[in-house]
């Protein structure tokens, strides 16, 4: 039976909604996420640079400055505990003449005061050596020890995860049209399509959409601007061109266009700086790509595009503030907001969790329940295990033996595990999030209709008209060739 109502709904299943969740499945408390989409990491979280920063960029004294450097610290210990690839691989900002110089000195001032650890200036010369493929014209570097990159999507499914198994329930296709208090104050959150949740607490994590529940049950007006950045990835071919994160320096726009390695081995570029309206608008343009190409070459030469397999992009939730809206919104008693997340939202997530939830916790009086497991286990990549620890898996699964995407070497067993998690892959995109199918160099090309297939065997309900790339709408499908009917035979 479905509860009357629950002590906390979490709006947005974003890396920041659902370690959110996490840490409010510490307490006793009844907790229930509500995202629009078809899974956990479909918005923001899904389409980004993957980047730890290491906290320099961000104005001293921010709110953004502190949970940066907070969220940093954590992930060495956060991805053992919950087994999602992370590596801190460092970064480096370069300066491309001397008179930028100071600019760069005063990043690394800014990063010294908001605490970053291990920040210097390397020169020329040892630039080089750490990376060959810098541009000529540089003169020197912000090198940053404490800057990685992850998995964002394995970050995101850890921690819905971990959330789940502590007992956090999943709602997905679940639009919050209206929200309203009544007179018992409990907040009530109309869904699109019908449906009512009734709840003591309410985290507003909704991403470009969290000004619009933010502006439901506050006469504070809130601006969230779309900014749109375009990326690049190329195939693991090209994987170590650069060995860490490369920056520009960064402009009021943010922080340039960037290339990096990724932990699933390719080479990411990207991203550009547009403001629009449509914050649903993910689509890449020609003028983008060119952006892309020709900014990424004023910090390192000879990107290999030519081994280009797909382009993106992504939505950032920018406020003109440039600032982190977290808190009790005022005149609104249980209605907290979590919005304004743009980068370094994904570094400072985990620390952004623990704070919304311990406002949370404020707010009910929630005290620490017995049981809570921190740790999860993550998903078998064959690319890391020994031909030992792979003849194991098959003699326990058959279906580990069978390889379904042959581009990143994905077995069916895999696939089917990322089905039957909870909360688990409903959609192709779904396990391409969480186990890397159908994201290498054929796209999908070869693997889709065998992802399909067992994504109908694992989902209840589920059948070949209703598989889609990434939720309703996208539907591979159109209709069926042939129409079984009684007596077993076709008709065409």
């Amino acid at each position: 039976m479905e509860k009357r109502w629950y002590d906390v709904a979490v709006v947005g299943a974003g890396v920041s909604g659902c370690a959110t969740a996490r840490e409010l499945s510490r307490y006793d408390a009844s907790v229930l996420v509500l995202e629009a989409l078809d899974d956990v990491c479909c918005g923001t979280s899904k389409a980004n640079s993957a980047i730890v920063h290491a906290g320099f960029d961000a104005a001293e004294g921010t709110l953004m400055a502190r949970l940066n450097v907070e969220g940093n610290a954590m992930f060495p210990q956060l991805s053992r505990d919950l087994d999602f690839p992370f590596e801190q691989v460092g970064s480096l900002v370069v300066c491309l003449y001397e008179g930028a110089r100071p600019d760069l000195e005063a990043l690394l001032d800014r990063g010294a005061a908001n605490g970053v650890p291990g920040l210097r200036i390397v020169e020329r010369d040892e630039l080089r050596q750490m990376e060959p493929n810098v541009s000529d014209e540089a003169v020197c570097a912000l090198w940053a020890p404490t800057g990685g990159i992850c998995d964002p999507w394995g970050l995101c499914c850890a921690l819905a995860e971990n959330a789940a198994a502590n007992g956090v329930e999943f709602r997905f296709d679940a639009r919050v049209a209206a929200i309203d208090r009544d007179e018992e104050e409990l907040w009530r959150l109309r869904l699109e399509g019908g449906g009512e949740v009734v709840t003591r607490t309410v985290v507003n994590a909704a991403g470009v959409h969290a000004d619009e529940l933010h502006n439901m049950v506050s006469p504070r007006r809130m601006t969230i601007v779309a900014r749109r950045g375009e990326y690049e990835l190329l195939d693991t071919t090209a994987g170590a061109h650069v060995r860490h994160t490369v920056f520009a320096l960064p402009t009021k726009m943010g922080k340039g266009v960037l290339v990096t390695p990724t932990t699933h081995g390719n080479l990411l570029v990207g991203p550009t700086a547009d403001d629009i309206d449509d914050k649903d608008d993910t689509s890449t343009t020609p003028r983008g790509m060119r952006s892309v190409v020709e900014k990424s070459a004023l910090t390192v030469k000879d990107v290999p595009f030519r081994e280009t397999i797909t382009s993106f992009s992504g939505l950032r939730a920018h406020r003109p503030e440039h600032e982190f809206a977290i808190g009790e919104v005022p005149g609104a008693p249980g209605f907290v907001d979590c919005a304004g997340i743009e980068s370094p939202g994904l570094t400072a997530s985990p620390a952004i969790g623990v704070m919304v939830a311990g406002i949370v916790r404020d707010i009910l009086g929630l005290e620490p329940k017995e049981g809570f497991v921190a740790t999860r286990r993550g998903f078998v990549d064959l690319d890391k295990v020994s031909p030992d620890e792979w003849n194991a898996l098959v003699e326990e699964d058959p279906s580990y033996g069978t390889i379904v995407c042959r581009c990143r070497r994905v077995s069916e067993g895999q696939v089917r595990d990322a089905c039957r998690r909870v909360p688990g892959a409903r959609s192709v995109d779904g396990v391409k999030r969480r186990v890397t199918a159908t994201m290498g160099r054929c796209q999908g090309g070869f693997c889709s209709p065998r992802v399909m297939q067992i994504i109908c065997e694992e989902v209840e309900g589920m059948d070949m008209l209703h598989v889609s790339k990434s939720g309703p709408g996208s539907e591979y499908v159109v209709g069926l060739a042939k129409r079984p009917v009684e007596g077993g035979e076709a008709r065409g």
